[in-house]
């Protein structure tokens, strides 16, 4: 949880270490005599008319892995990265083991293989800052042939050392330099990972970032320190001594918080935010499956039609469409080459624009294309929603990206393809802004406790607009594609639904933005179909939990 953590006070204790449990040797004479094959040094040199090819046996499999386990446990790193197809980025990893993350003794078991996959127990003792404790976990390996001598190998990877370690990561063990933190929420109430899941990814961060700063105590940890840009933020895997946590207010409401993960946990891939419009503080952050990369705050997405919100707002400021003035919608408009349609090929005859947004008509928007500059929609995205201004919301996040386009791709931008990419954390900032008329980056941690500068939109949203985008999500929310999801709600809201269509997938990602009252939400469940029917439900139940 920390970046640059100094060196542990202790030194890494080398001894000879306890072989892998029943390997001996880690040989097997009568199979390497079946089979042609040893796991040797590599030493010898065949000749490539007697290279071995094809997948290793399981004989060579079992072979190879126990004795790649056995030089690693007896603390033979040389010995153990020759046994691997990268010998220099092994002998590093192994070193660093030892030497690093001060990991003192060693056993080292493996299991039954499936394939060329093979399972092993790790009984480790980790000795640091005059703490000697035992770390157990499981690991995997995978026996390859080496292309050049016909061996079979070890296929090296970081993970074989430890499984949540990637390239560039290294395994550590020191004195921490992020002391550990108590969050709590916005009226004082503590967030825990065990009770709050989906927050696990948000709290490490806000420790690796704010532990100075909360006023807490650092203990003695082995971590993952990621590598440099990575976007995970470093992970404690041991804690040999505990430290005192400093206590870190955040935005969050543990209520509204608890309501987002029941939603999420409803499918296999789901992600959902929700932000205060009148402020921009984050209420609410959930990710389905709960671990692993955060997409509601820092994903990047194609948002389908909820970006029509922001291509409104420009077409209205231009001059190009308003409210209960007609607007076409045929089934099919070509511009640059594209033939764009509407879903199932519909059209409304002598329409209207709010008929065409409520309804979600892709051709109505792709028929104003010609009429606009290549950055006229980056501009309103970029000025007056605040979308790529660079925000600091204190964690790690991605803050929209609207590039401009020419031709079928400006087309294609216009709803929420082409490449714009958002999140769900852009897009309830997008529904905040449309209730408000005013941007105001989301954070979840007060800025004056580091003093950072929140990123601030140019312009704010003509009156005239602001009016007309507020009665565009009315009617949506009421009787266009949002009605469903929305029935029932009070107050004052609005919605957009959308889909956005990816390559190579069955169902579209669906998508829903919406606001009530002073709560904005927005969530996507990947292929997941309509938004309407899929992340509709779950942000409805956000807005009514906030009421």
């Amino acid at each position: 949880m920390r970046s640059g953590a100094r060196a542990a006070i202790v030194g890494a204790v080398f001894a000879a270490m306890v072989g892998v449990a029943g390997c001996g040797s880690g040989q097997d004479d009568s199979s390497s005599a079946k089979d042609g094959a040893s796991a040797g040094s590599g030493d010898d040199k065949p000749s490539l008319k007697n290279v071995k090819t094809g997948p290793p046996s399981a004989a060579e499999v079992k072979t190879t892995a126990r004795a790649f386990l056995a030089a690693w446990s007896a603390g033979e790193t040389a010995k153990a990265a020759a046994l691997t197809d990268d010998t220099g980025a092994a002998t590093t990893a192994l070193g660093d083991y030892r030497k690093k993350a001060h990991v003192a003794k060693v056993a080292l078991e493996a299991g039954s293989a499936s394939g060329a996959k093979v399972p092993f127990s790790v009984n480790a003792q980790i000795s640091s800052g005059g703490q000697s404790v035992p770390w157990t976990y499981e690991s995997s390996l995978t026996v390859t042939r080496d292309t050049k001598t016909g061996k079979p190998v070890v296929a090296w990877k970081p993970s074989v050392v430890q499984p949540d370690l990637a390239e560039g990561d290294t395994l550590k063990t020191g004195a921490s330099e992020a002391p550990p933190i108590k969050a709590v929420d916005r009226d004082g109430k503590e967030l825990t990972a065990d009770e709050h899941p989906t927050l696990k990814t948000v709290l490490a961060a806000l420790r690796e970032r704010y532990g100075k700063k909360a006023g807490g105590k650092a203990g003695v940890e082995t971590w993952i320190q990621r590598a440099k840009g990575s976007k995970s933020p470093d992970k404690t895997l041991k804690v040999l001594s505990k430290g005192t946590p400093g206590t870190l207010r955040t935005t969050i409401d543990a209520s509204l918080q608890s309501t987002a993960e029941q939603q999420v946990s409803k499918r296999t891939k789901a992600s959902v935010v929700a932000v205060k419009p009148s402020t921009g503080e984050i209420l609410a952050v959930a990710n389905s499956p709960a671990s692993g990369f955060n997409t509601a705050l820092q994903g990047s997405y194609a948002p389908g039609s909820t970006m029509k919100i922001i291509t409104s707002a420009t077409l209205i400021d231009k001059g190009l469409a308003a409210y209960g003035k007609a607007h076409p919608c045929p089934k099919y408009f070509s511009y640059g080459g594209w033939k764009f349609q509407n879903d199932k090929k519909f059209e409304i005859k002598n329409g209207t624009f709010e008929q065409s947004f409520a309804r979600s008509c892709n051709t109505a928007f792709i028929s104003q294309a010609g009429k606009l500059k290549n950055d006229d929609l980056t501009n309103e995205a970029r000025n007056v929603f605040g979308i790529g201004l660079n925000w600091q919301t204190g964690v790690p996040s991605f803050d929209g990206a609207v590039p401009a386009q020419s031709a079928a791709s400006k087309a294609a931008s216009l709803i929420g393809q082409g490449g714009v990419r958002m999140n769900p954390l852009n897009m309830a900032s997008v529904a905040a802004t449309a209730s408000t008329g005013t941007f105001r980056q989301p954070y979840l941690v007060s800025p004056s406790l580091d003093d950072r500068t929140l990123a601030k939109a140019s312009k704010t949203m003509k009156s005239s607009t602001h009016d007309q985008l507020r009665k565009l999500m009315r009617l949506t929310a009421t009787s266009g594609t949002a009605a469903e999801a929305m029935a029932g709600m009070s107050g004052d809201f609005g919605a957009k639904t959308g889909s956005a269509e990816v390559d190579n997938q069955e169902k579209p990602n669906g998508w829903f933005s919406a606001y009530r009252d002073d709560i904005a939400a927005a969530g996507v469940v990947p292929e997941g179909g309509h938004g309407g029917d899929t992340a509709g439900p779950m942000v409805a139940a956000l807005l009514r939990a906030g009421g």
